[in-house]
């Protein structure tokens, strides 16, 4: 006989007890999450069904797509625009938007080209003035809505202009600077990958952080007097979440391994992640994007919040043109134009980060940067034209705003009701 039956008899406590017991294990965690799926909390969830569609259209087309060896350079070429778009989730989770990130990774590329090649200055140092430069126009950005309230479209639209004019300006008659191809930027950017042992210990290091997140989450519940999720639970998924990417790894590991450059970026995702869903920093990002009034009101400093939005998003531009840099081996008047901005934006709203502010997550910008680089290595593959690829990307972009904004529409109807 199963010890959580209940007898006639049994008082009504426990009859509460024993249907906690059943909420807290498999069962209720599926309720749980047809509950959130019903009220329009669809998370990654589309993004997900979107990438395993386009994955198995261009894997039935083109057998060498899902190969290890095309796979490692779809992560090389997601790391740089990558990285642009998650100062992009920040941006937008205050309601903004900076149209400027494309310019800005074009101009701090010219900028460690000019110091580090023709003055001479140590690649550090001309990194980090790559980066302070970007953060300088973050300040701008955030002073001119700030003080001035002029529109973040405005503003960066004027800065896409401007500063794409200091990067020709910079660059000179050439146009074009050579970055010395065997120093370790270049390296990174082109070639440098993890030993197999390092992806593998790194893949356990995050499934025991998953494991112990669950845990301390668990605890918490428990001693505020509420449900806890079922420690089997949280093992499962801890150790379904550690084989996956495992096997990712090992896959991975049959050609080059896994970039660098692209843990890189995957550890910035990480720690945005961590800020914004665990610290009063991040608390305070959602609150000024769902309403600013009611956030300034509650005593969240409102400006600031707007001034590090606008100073994360463009020192992150500026660390994906140098990434950009160290990936084309140059830097050149070409860098951060074409569709460096849009892809950057694009990826960001396609993995989950609302227009409408107050809603997204770093992995927002992984996960959309992963269907924009395999839209454009799977035509690349068929030896297809490049308008189709864009014709492509605006489609599941205007899909992925049509599901925000119906899920957002059910999330109110929900609260409404």
């Amino acid at each position: 006989m199963s010890s959580d039956k209940v007898s006639p008899g049994a008082p009504a406590l426990d009859r509460a007890d024993v249907r906690v017991r059943h909420d807290a294990g498999l069962g209720g965690a599926v309720r749980s999450f047809i509950d959130r799926i019903r009220s329009g909390d669809l998370g990654s969830l589309p993004v997900v069904v979107g990438l395993a569609i386009i994955w198995t259209v261009f894997q039935s087309l083109n057998p060498v797509f899902l190969s290890s060896s095309n796979l490692v350079n779809l992560l090389f070429d997601s790391s740089t625009v990558g990285v642009i778009s998650l100062g992009i989730v920040c941006i937008l989770m205050v309601g903004e938007i900076d149209l400027s990130v494309g310019s800005v990774s074009g101009f701090a590329s010219a900028i460690v080209g000019v110091l580090w090649v023709n003055v001479g200055v140590p690649v550090v140092i001309a990194i980090l003035a790559a980066l302070a430069v970007g953060a300088a126009f973050g300040v701008v950005y955030a002073a001119l809505f700030n003080r001035l309230g002029m529109p973040s479209f405005v503003s960066t639209l004027a800065g896409l202009l401007a500063v794409l004019g200091m990067q020709l300006y910079i660059l000179g008659a050439t146009g074009s600077i050579n970055l010395p191809y065997d120093s370790a930027l270049v390296v990174l950017g082109q070639t440098l990958v993890m030993p197999a042992f390092v992806s593998y210990a790194l893949v356990l290091i995050a499934g025991g952080a998953i494991f112990m997140t669950g845990y301390r989450t668990a605890a918490r519940r428990r001693a505020a007097g509420l449900t806890p999720p079922s420690l089997a639970g949280i093992v499962a998924r801890a150790l379904a979440f550690t084989v996956a990417l495992e096997l990712v790894a090992y896959y991975l590991n049959q050609d080059r391994g896994i970039p660098w450059m692209f843990g890189l970026f995957v550890g910035l995702v990480v720690a945005m992640d961590y800020a914004l869903r665990r610290t009063k920093w991040g608390r305070s990002m959602t609150a000024v994007g769902g309403n600013r009034e009611a956030a300034r009101r509650s005593g969240i400093n409102v400006r600031g919040i707007y001034m590090s939005a606008f100073v994360l998003c463009s020192t992150l531009a500026a660390l994906g043109g140098v990434l950009s840099a160290a990936r084309l081996a140059s830097a050149s008047q070409q860098a951060g134009t074409g569709d460096v901005n849009l892809n950057a934006i694009a990826a960001a709203v396609i993995g989950g980060t609302s227009l409408f502010g107050g809603r997204g997550s770093a992995y927002s910008a992984l996960l959309g940067i992963i269907v924009i680089q395999s839209i454009a290595s799977g035509l690349t593959l068929l030896d297809l034209s490049s308008s189709l690829r864009y014709m492509i990307t605006g489609a599941v972009l205007a899909i992925a705003v049509i599901v925000d904004s119906l899920a957002r529409r059910s999330r109110v109807s929900h609260g409404r009701a």
